[in-house]
């Protein structure tokens, strides 16, 4: 069975699609309230400031790897790739019950119809009879390495949302230069004063409305894929344990309501006892 049915890629993610649009809305619309212009805000200039210096100086702090990866990562800020779990169960179950009926071997026809690497990696193991031990150890340290990888691109909007207000700040004081030349038109000086402080807000508004929170909607994205990732191994665990297809049921199902992995290693112990005496009932 393959988990094609578990996947959700491409989905459009209301939360954020509908965050940033609420955000601009509620800060152009609070603009027009108070008599401003959607126009007094509209500053080519203070927009090649503030964009072109943040990317530079993330440019120079980021490696170029990384900022290329933060990039096309940017999709899944707007759209959920992640799989359903109770897919993810379902499919864990059918391995289950057919590996106690025909035993675990049987189960190498369907490495080629799995589409997740990391669930067919984890039950190549299982099928090729690595101890249990060990494929723990190799899955986990997978799940690291990707973990580091995700929070290394979530860390490069981190990084731009820390420097963009601090670049709008140089913007102002740009503008205010410019002002200062022509102080013997008062009318010009006030005009000249609120374009400076444009780049100031396109500054502030690029890190606070989009830059952290995209660095925190990608930090969610990972804890969910790791979630799901801990939830595979354990299911296949249970299966190479023998464990009955009820027990991994309940086992999963609870990881998924509770998304505690140090909860369920705990008691992970007393639910193999538990199946091998449903095991030998069986």
């Amino acid at each position: 069975m393959a988990d094609k049915a578990g996947k959700k890629g491409g989905r459009p993610d209301i939360g954020s699609l509908g965050g940033i649009l609420i955000s601009v809305a509620g800060v152009l619309g609070g603009l027009i309230l108070e008599g401003g212009k959607i126009a007094d805000v509209s500053q080519i200039t203070a927009g090649i400031i503030v964009f072109g210096g943040t990317l530079g100086a993330v440019m120079l702090t980021t490696p170029l790897s990384v900022l290329i990866k933060a990039i096309r990562k940017l999709t899944a800020v707007f759209f959920e790739e992640s799989q359903d779990p109770s897919h993810v169960i379902e499919e864990i179950i059918t391995y289950a019950t057919r590996a106690r009926k025909n035993g675990i071997v049987s189960l190498e026809t369907e490495l080629e119809k799995i589409d997740d690497p990391f669930l067919r990696k984890a039950l190549n193991l299982a099928i090729d009879g690595t101890d249990l031990q060990d494929i723990r150890k190799m899955m986990e340290l997978e799940m690291a390495i990707d973990e580091e990888r995700a929070e290394a691109t979530a860390k490069v909007y981190e990084v731009a949302g820390g420097y963009s207000p601090t670049v709008g700040i140089i913007g102002a004081v740009l503008g205010l230069i410019q002002v200062m030349k022509n102080l013997e038109n008062i009318d010009a000086v006030g005009h000249g004063i609120a374009v400076a402080f444009v780049a100031t807000v396109y500054g502030v508004a690029l890190a606070n409305l989009f830059c952290l929170p995209a660095a925190n909607k990608l930090k969610s994205r990972t804890h969910q894929a790791l979630k799901t990732k801990e939830m595979m191994l354990e299911g296949i665990i249970s299966i190479v344990e023998g464990m009955n297809p009820k027990l991994i049921r309940m086992k999963l199902e609870a990881y998924e309501e509770q998304g505690s992995d140090k909860k369920l290693r705990k008691g992970s112990g007393e639910v193999s006892s538990a199946a091998r005496t449903a095991s030998a009932e069986g």
